[in-house]
């Protein structure tokens, strides 16, 4: 009997035909498999070297109808790159159009503030500047003025109020009378709203935990400890929910909102919460804290979402215990919001139209469709170079109807961005994209504009949704880099309660107002038992404490929306 031959002695090659036909098509299955390995780990490798060296923006500027020529390393080659070099800096040097002189900048105004109060301090005069040695006694003339800036911390002081007390000198059984007292934030009115104030701006504005403000009070002369200052700041927390609930009506009945969420850890409590019959939410933070507790953590992941209405200048939060849909669904289908709803594609958001009865439009955010295939474009930068240069022009026409009147904005996007939609679906099923591995990033970037189709157009048929999300993922950061400082929440109502600040603190930096100031006349209108929450917004409130406005803000947004469009402009006039 014939032995049956080996390879390498490791293989061993079957005298029967099926079976060698067998071990060849599992010999492929195991190189393909390989192959499809190899292709994974090269994205990998690639994506952590784009991590490690890239810039972080995600410009991309190539032209994908250039297409790629190799002429190989002969000297005609040479000579072609080095006059190409020479070309392009004479096309450097002869611009393209003329350009729009801007309009000149007044003069920086150096003087200070006038408004600042003006200390003047005496200046001693030596006697050998007041005398002259030869002529005796110099005569004034004049004065050089300089103004220098002076800092002081700031400064605390204790509000003593005395409230006479009466009584009927004959009559005791009368009782004694006295004036009434205004509300108080703590017990004894020991401590203002200013301090409230100061401490939420601190935390929630300028991202400082507890233990850094007690040494800013420190500097004032004011050692507090730090469960007085989280005390105060939950005795202004509990005024606060009826009027959260107000801005939250009113973000929800404005019809357009843009949402996004972020993760924030939760320290477990040592108890576990009790389920209250017929409320979802805490059926839902008993569960979490049991499976949390069961698997042996001191935390979870707790979510802070975003909720900002597109029409009306207002940002609101709100806290979960996960990252489970049952945070979006309490905020907008059970609370009956009907209207459009911008996201990404974060499966709770998926089938929220179905869950909402079609009260709820959803749509798609194309920065991360565009995103997915920039982080795709190392392995296929002819593919990537066509879909991120039709995004770009699809941006472009975005850039040119943020000015225009709605309707006008609604038909630029009909005329000319849905004609580019067109060509990139052309793209998406052309035989190029046929032939991506399954397991290829660019193929699953690609899946994604494709699963995602209609959400990622519906923009063009609504002026008044955006093509992205951004702003709302802007509003990411407040949180992220709060975290990064106060570190974790201690418990749900801390969550909750961090929610509001930020909600209040957010708004109103949107607004460009004092946060400071803001927060301090909500907490004295609550106080006193306002209920006009409708003065109490942010942008209403703006406009009767006009000294409150950060100008400077608006001017610093309006520089770079216009230094981006000039950019945008001249590019889409040197592109051939």
């Amino acid at each position: 009997m014939t032995p049956e031959p080996t390879i390498a002695n490791e293989i061993t090659v079957p005298n029967d035909l099926s079976a060698c036909q067998a071990l060849i098509v599992e010999l492929a299955r195991i190189v393909k498999e390989q192959r499809d390995q190899l292709a994974e780990q090269q994205l990998e490798i690639n994506e952590l070297m784009q991590r490690a060296f890239r810039r972080r923006s995600e410009r991309y500027l190539a032209n994908p109808e250039q297409m790629l020529l190799d002429f190989g390393e002969t000297p005609e080659a040479g000579d072609a790159a080095a006059g190409l070099a020479d070309a392009k800096e004479e096309l450097i040097d002869v611009p393209a159009y003329t350009r729009r002189q801007r309009a000149q900048r007044p003069a920086r105004n150096e003087q200070l503030p006038a408004h600042l109060p003006r200390r003047e301090v005496p200046v001693s005069v030596p006697d050998d500047v007041r005398t002259c040695p030869t002529h005796g006694q110099r005569k004034l003339i004049g004065h050089d003025i300089t103004e220098t800036l002076i800092f002081e911390r700031p400064k605390l002081w204790v509000e003593v109020r005395k409230y006479p007390k009466y009584a009927c000198a004959a009559a005791p059984a009368c009782g004694v009378r006295e004036p009434a007292r205004p509300a108080s934030l703590v017990e004894g009115n020991r401590y203002d709203t200013s301090v409230a104030a100061e401490v939420i701006t601190a935390k929630s504005g300028y991202h400082l935990p507890i233990y850094r403000q007690q040494d800013l009070f420190a500097g004032s002369g004011w050692t507090p400890s730090r469960g007085t200052l989280l005390n105060i700041a939950a005795a202004a927390g509990d005024l606060l929910p009826p009027f959260i609930a107000y801005l939250r009506d009113q973000v929800l009945s404005s019809g357009y909102i843009g949402t996004d969420d972020t993760a924030v850890t939760l320290l477990l409590p040592e108890t576990l919460p009790t389920v209250r019959a017929g409320d979802a939410k805490s059926q839902r933070i008993h569960q979490v804290f049991a499976q949390a507790r069961a698997e042996g953590k001191k935390s979870v992941s707790g979510r802070m979402w975003a909720y900002r209405s597109l029409t009306v200048p207002l940002n609101v939060f709100d806290f979960t215990v996960s990252h489970h849909r049952d945070g979006p669904d309490e905020f907008l289908v059970a609370s009956q919001f009907q209207g459009k709803l911008i996201a990404d594609c974060y499966t709770g958001y998926q089938g929220i139209t179905l869950r909402s009865a079609a009260r709820i439009e959803r749509a798609a955010c194309n920065a991360h469709a565009r995103r997915k295939v920039f982080e795709a474009r190392d392995n296929h930068p002819l593919l990537a170079g066509q879909v991120l240069a039709l995004y770009r022009e699809l941006y472009d026409i975005e850039d040119r109807g943020r000015a225009l009147p709605l309707d006008e904005r609604l038909a630029l996007r009909q005329s000319e961005a849905r004609g580019v939609w067109d060509r990139l679906q052309t793209v998406i099923d052309g035989p190029a994209v046929a032939s991506l591995l399954p397991k290829e990033k660019m193929s699953d970037a690609l899946s994604y504009l494709r699963n995602h189709g209609d959400a990622l157009r519906l923009y063009l048929n609504d002026p008044l949704l955006p093509i992205d999300n951004n702003d709302v993922e802007q509003l990411m950061k407040q949180v992220a880099v709060g975290r990064k400082n106060w570190l974790f929440i201690g418990s749900v109502r801390a969550g909750e309660r961090a929610a509001n600040f930020l909600t209040l603190v957010s708004s109103a930096l949107r607004n460009d107002l004092d946060v400071y100031a803001y927060i301090k006349s909500v907490l004295d209108a609550l106080l006193a038992g306002s209920t006009d929450y409708t003065a109490l917004r942010p942008d209403v409130w703006a406009q009767t404490h006009p000294e409150a406005i950060r100008n400077y803000r608006k001017e610093e947004r309006r520089d770079r929306v216009n230094a981006k469009t000039i950019r945008r402009e001249r590019r889409r006039r040197l592109q051939p």
